[in-house]
């Protein structure tokens, strides 16, 4: 009884240090995070903390009851024919056994929540806002606080031969509203490590709006992530994080007219995405023509 008391106790002090440990704030290097992508967000930077957390709190519970079962072999391996003494229940071990996963699983839907509110916390004033408009099979960018020569914001809309660039500041707040033109789209971007669904319609009570702080200056891919129809594979687009500077220049140069290429042009960056590619409408249309040979 006395030894199992003390097992129970020792056992209790590592699980609840899983409490602990998860809300700790994790090192960003490639052997801590164990395997999860590096995201180019503050937001992502959260979720990789939770990952982390988790991996080693799992670690830790991994290793106590790969002890047990070893202490278990070896201390009460056969050693005789002689029938070892029978116990018929150990109650603090059946008790603790019952409280520390319950425990466990607690603290770690706990620090979810806190992680998953984070992620779609929004602040009272964003620094950008940009409107994503989905429909089959491509992407609309709107920037609505801007104004075109036309007298409307300025937007870029991808085409069949056009990937459409969506230009994002880096160290900004941005707040991003996505509607969808038809079905249910997904806009998602690997590096922010985040998607969100794109649901037609408001009526269901779905409010598509998330904020990120991008953190990274680059070209990053982007795709949708729900199977939309014929051409889901192609309804891609391409993130180009620059510095503040560089987006307040863009904007100008949209304002005054410039296309979404000559205005990249126009700040250094490649007026062309380079992370995806078009859909070859040629080699789908032989491809069609043969299916349509061979029926």
């Amino acid at each position: 009884m006395a030894r199992g008391s003390r097992l129970a106790r020792l056992a209790a002090l590592g699980l609840l240090g899983v409490l602990t440990l998860t809300g700790c704030e994790m090192p960003n290097n490639e052997f801590w995070r164990f395997g999860w992508p590096e995201g180019i967000t503050e937001q992502a930077t959260e979720m990789r903390q939770l990952w982390t957390g988790s991996v080693i709190a799992a670690l830790i519970v991994g290793i106590i009851v790969w002890s047990l079962i070893g202490y278990s072999v070896v201390r009460h391996r056969k050693r005789g024919d002689e029938l070892p003494r029978q116990t018929a229940y150990n109650l603090p071990l059946e008790i603790g056994l019952t409280v520390l996963p319950f425990i466990i699983i607690a603290g770690l839907f706990f620090f979810t929540v806190v992680t998953q509110n984070k992620v779609m916390e929004r602040s009272a004033d964003p620094d950008e806002t940009i409107e994503v408009n989905a429909f089959k099979w491509n992407w609309e960018f709107v920037y609505p606080e801007t104004e075109g020569q036309d007298g409307q914001p300025v937007s870029t809309v991808g085409t069949s031969t056009d990937i459409p660039i969506l230009v994002v500041p880096t160290e900004r707040t941005i707040r991003f509203q996505v509607v969808s033109a038809d079905v249910i789209h997904s806009f998602w971007v690997p590096e922010f490590l985040f998607k969100l669904d794109v649901i037609p319609g408001n009526e269901n009570g779905r409010d598509n709006v998330f904020e990120v702080t991008v953190q990274k200056e680059g070209a990053y891919v982007g795709r949708c992530a729900e199977l939309c129809g014929t051409y889901h594979a192609y309804m891609n687009f391409e993130v180009r994080a620059v510095s503040g500077e560089d987006y307040d220049a863009y904007l100008a140069a949209r304002e005054e007219g410039l296309n979404t290429y000559d205005a990249l042009e126009s700040i250094g960056q490649p007026g062309e995405a380079g992370t995806t590619t078009p859909l070859d409408l040629a080699q789908n249309k032989n491809a069609d023509q043969q299916r349509s040979a061979g029926d």
